[in-house]
């Protein structure tokens, strides 16, 4: 009767993937709840991959706020490599 409603598993994993980044629409959001229902492995799959999601995200942000550079001690020790392979 509703049979557009009902999708395999791998339509499921792309409105999941769709989704995460907002770009699913109302009717996949829809159709990805209702196989939801019957499908363990499927919620399973979306609450790990939205679960590595906010780890990437976190660890980006992290990223962010750190400026890589070398102390002080470091710079020196590096200059003085580079000066004994010229000699």
């Amino acid at each position: 009767m509703f049979k557009f409603l009902f999708i395999t598993c791998d339509e499921a994993t792309m409105i999941c993937d769709k989704s995460q980044y907002n770009e699913a629409s109302l009717f996949e959001k829809i159709q990805l709840n209702i196989h939801f229902l019957r499908c363990g492995i499927c919620r399973l799959y979306t609450k790990q991959n939205n679960k590595m999601s906010d780890l990437f995200r976190m660890k980006a942000t992290d990223c962010q706020k750190e400026k890589p550079c070398l102390s002080d001690i470091d710079k020196a020790a590096l200059k003085q490599k580079l000066e004994n392979s010229k000699a």
